[in-house]
């Protein structure tokens, strides 16, 4: 019986959470890639697969809060094209968007290790890399005429999260644990950026 009360009550709050209120904020999670564009490959691991399963991440550590909404631009193997993804981005005018790859090089194994920030010209988009760089080994940060950068409307970087043929990215980017520890980093960056 007490099963079937906790059951009915956390069917209850879904319900309730499902109406956000006007004040929530919302940010936006773009997993780059998706569908027959695989991205960046190394043997038989896809960028577009590292991009999904962190976002997936970052949007399960943030269930449990009240004082934003993350949307994935996508949240399964499907490939929106880069319009339809500003075009969805435009409309929900959130905080902030966060747009997830993944590196590569022209070498079997990359001396090349580390996270690289791409940001818009905006005192904000800068901000919001500057937050990111606290929390990961970030190479460099520059900015760069990228479609999702250019177009969209909202602070916006683009993370490459490190670079698939080098090793120690490559393992670290793939395991569970380092999927879980990069998505909970972008859940801090996100809880303490500036929310208007």
């Amino acid at each position: 019986m007490k099963g079937i009360k906790l059951l009915t009550l956390s069917a209850f709050s879904t319900v309730l959470l499902s109406f956000t209120p006007a004040s929530k904020k919302v940010i936006v999670i773009d997993a780059g890639h998706g569908g027959n564009d695989r991205g960046v490959v190394y043997s038989n691991i896809l960028e577009k697969d590292i991009t999904m399963n962190i976002a997936k991440e970052i949007k399960k550590f943030n269930e449990n809060q009240d004082q934003y909404e993350v949307i994935l631009t996508r949240d399964s193997d499907t490939y929106p094209s880069l319009s339809d993804r500003t075009a969805m981005i435009n409309k929900l005018n959130p905080e902030m968007v966060i747009s997830l790859h993944v590196n590569g090089s022209p070498q079997k194994e990359s001396p090349q290790q580390g996270t690289e920030i791409y940001v818009q010209n905006t005192e904000d988009s800068k901000q919001l890399a500057k937050k990111i760089s606290e929390k990961f080994d970030v190479r460099k940060v520059e900015e760069r005429n990228l479609h999702i950068l250019r177009e969209t409307k909202a602070p916006a970087v683009l993370v490459e999260l490190g670079f698939i043929n080098n090793t120690k990215d490559r393992e670290y980017m793939t395991s569970e644990k380092g999927q879980k520890e990069i998505a909970k980093k972008f859940t801090e960056i996100i809880s303490e950026y500036p929310i208007k």
